[in-house]
C-alpha cells in the first residue's frame, strides 16, 4: 500500500458504495469538500494543504465514482453527486459545509449549489470550471481548446472514441510521466508553467493525475459525458452566492465561458484574476479559501 492509499479514508453510501477521500488542513475546522478536476483524484487535496491550514479549514477531496479508489456507480447524475456530498458531510459530523471545484470539478460544485439546501451548504466556489454543458450540448464548443473540442465531440457523438482517447491519456499519465508533464506545459501560459515547474508541486500534480486512472478510464469518461451534455440543472435559477474564479489568460478553459455563466447566474460573484491561467486554483488558493473560511465562520 502506498502513502496515498494509507492516508486515504472511505465513506460508505446508503446504496453500498465506498467513496475515497483525502483530508488536509485543520481537522477541527469547518468542512470544505473539494471537487477535483480531470484527469485528477482525491490526491488533489495536497495541492491546497497549506491554504486550508492557513485558513483553519478541514478540506477533503473525494474521488468521484469509478475514479481513484471510489466505487463505480452504474447511473451517474449531478443530483446523485449532490446527495453523495451531503452524505459525506453527515458521515464526518458536519451539519454545515462548503464546496469548491476546480476545472472539471467546477460543474459538480455548481450542481451542489443547485441541489443542496443553502442552510446546510454555506459556501460554493467554482474555479476555472469546465462549464461546457451549462446551456445546451457542448454550447461553448467554439471556445474550447483543440483537445477539449475533440473530447466534447466524441462525448456527444462517438463514446467509444472518447474511451480510446482517455485510455491513451491514462497510459501516458501513469507510465510516461515526463511526456505527460511536457504535453501539459506546452498547453499552459507562463503563469501556469511557473506553478507547475515548482518541483514539489509538479510531482504532486502528476501523482493526482495518474491516480485518476487507478481503475481505468471509465470514471473519467462518465464524468466527461455529463460535463458536455446539457446539464440537468439550470444555473439561471441559482440565487444563492456562488463564487466564480477565473484566470483571464486560461488556455484550457477560456474566461469567456465562465463569464457567460456568471452573467446569467443571479447569485454569481465574479473573481477574475488578471494574467492567471488554469492553475489560478493554486495561485489564488489563499484568497479562495479565505472567503470560504469567512462564509463558514472559521
Amino acid at each position: 500500500m502506498d502513502d496515498s492509499e494509507s492516508e486515504s479514508r472511505t465513506v460508505a453510501t446508503q446504496d453500498g458504495r465506498n467513496l475515497a477521500y483525502l483530508e488536509v488542513g485543520d481537522p477541527h475546522g469547518p468542512l470544505v469538500i473539494h471537487n477535483h478536476g480531470g484527469p485528477s483524484s482525491r490526491l488533489e487535496a495536497r495541492l491546497f494543504a497549506n491554504s486550508a491550514s492557513k485558513n483553519g479549514l478541514r478540506l477533503i477531496c473525494v474521488d468521484r465514482p469509478g475514479i481513484g479508489q471510489s466505487s463505480r456507480q452504474k447511473t451517474r447524475s449531478y443530483a446523485g453527486w449532490a446527495d453523495d456530498l451531503t452524505a459525506i458531510a453527515d458521515a464526518l459530523g458536519h451539519r454545515e459545509f462548503g464546496v469548491t471545484g476546480w476545472s472539471e470539478g467546477g460543474p459538480w460544485a455548481l450542481a451542489a449549489a443547485a441541489y443542496i439546501d443553502p442552510r446546510r451548504l454555506r459556501h460554493v466556489s467554482s474555479i476555472a470550471g469546465g462549464s461546457y454543458g451549462t446551456f445546451g450540448d457542448n454550447w461553448a464548443a467554439d471556445q474550447l481548446s483543440k483537445a477539449d473540442a475533440l473530447g466534447g465531440s466524441l462525448a456527444l457523438r462517438f463514446e467509444p472514441g472518447l474511451r480510446l482517447m482517455y485510455a491513451a491519456l491514462g497510459i501516458t499519465a501513469k507510465h510516461f510521466r515526463g511526456t505527460y508533464a511536457k504535453q501539459l506545459r506546452q498547453a499552459l501560459n507562463d503563469y501556469d508553467r511557473r506553478i507547475l515547474l515548482q518541483p514539489e508541486f509538479e510531482a504532486a500534480f502528476l501523482d493526482t493525475s495518474a491516480e485518476c486512472f487507478a481503475q481505468g478510464s471509465d470514471g473519467l469518461v462518465r464524468d466527461a459525458v455529463l460535463l458536455y451534455r446539457k446539464w440537468a440543472f439550470d444555473v439561471t435559477t441559482i440565487e444563492r452566492p456562488v463564487h466564480m474564479w477565473q484566470g483571464t489568460d486560461d488556455r484550457l478553459v477560456a474566461a469567456a465561458i465562465n463569464k457567460t455563466v456568471a452573467d446569467r447566474m443571479p447569485g454569481a460573484v465574479w473573481h477574475p484574476v488578471e494574467g492567471a491561467g488554469h492553475f489560478v486554483a493554486v495561485g489564488s488558493a489563499d484568497d479562495v479559501f479565505a472567503i470560504a473560511a469567512k462564509e463558514l465562520g472559521a
